[in-house]
């Protein structure tokens, strides 16, 4: 009686223990999200086909990080924080992701618009993800030089500003390693070439991956 007991035991440990094992080997559930990018030349893949610019390739490198996400690219050459206001309500409704990302600006900078009135812009495109549900991370954006050392700090300025105000996470400038290889830019000096997608989805991917 007693060897049956044992024997009982030890087969009834035996099973808890592989149960156990096999639990610990089960790999983790990918973690799925839907992010919208809300931008405009830098992110719509200008001048090249739509297959090579970042945002299509940051699924992949997400998923690398254990991210599974649906990259909705909602970004249009030539766009302000303005058009993005015109255009956001629709896009969330139809998409209604988990994040927004924000990259606007750069042409807002690029025609002199006041800081003020992006900044102004930016809080507006943050207040309607948010209130649709929305997480929000904002990018830098800079202007060249050229325009002038005040104007220049203070368009910079806007964009931690309004990232400290609202609480969200700032992404660094996804281009300043890229802008001082001229192989990887085109000629106009300000947007960068399809060899330099690969490169920005990577840096990407890296930041959302502490983000999301």
């Amino acid at each position: 009686m007693m060897r049956l007991l044992s024997l009982f035991f030890i087969l009834c440990f035996s099973s808890i223990s592989h149960a156990a094992t096999s639990q610990a080997t089960i790999p983790q559930t990918a973690i799925k999200t839907t992010i919208l990018i809300l931008g405009d030349s830098l992110s719509a893949g200008y001048q090249m086909s739509i297959e090579q610019s970042w945002p299509s390739l940051l699924p992949k490198e997400l998923e690398q990080k254990g991210i599974e996400a649906n990259v909705i690219n909602g970004s249009i050459s030539g766009d302000t924080t303005g058009n993005g206001l015109q255009r956001l309500p629709a896009l969330l409704k139809q998409h209604q992701p988990d994040w927004v990302l924000i990259e606007l600006g750069a042409n807002d900078g690029l025609r002199g618009f006041p800081p003020a009135t992006i900044k102004k812009n930016l809080l507006q495109l943050i207040q309607q993800s948010q209130a649709a549900g929305s997480q929000v991370a904002l990018m830098q954006i800079m202007v060249p030089p050229n325009y002038g050392k005040r104007y220049t700090q203070a368009f910079a300025n806007v964009y931690p500003e309004v990232a400290k105000q609202q609480d969200i996470p700032l992404v660094p400038f996804f281009l300043a390693q890229v802008i001082v290889k001229p192989e990887w830019m085109m000629k106009d000096g300000l947007h960068p070439k399809p060899e330099a997608q690969p490169w920005i989805a990577q840096f990407m991917a890296s930041e959302l991956e502490s983000i999301l």
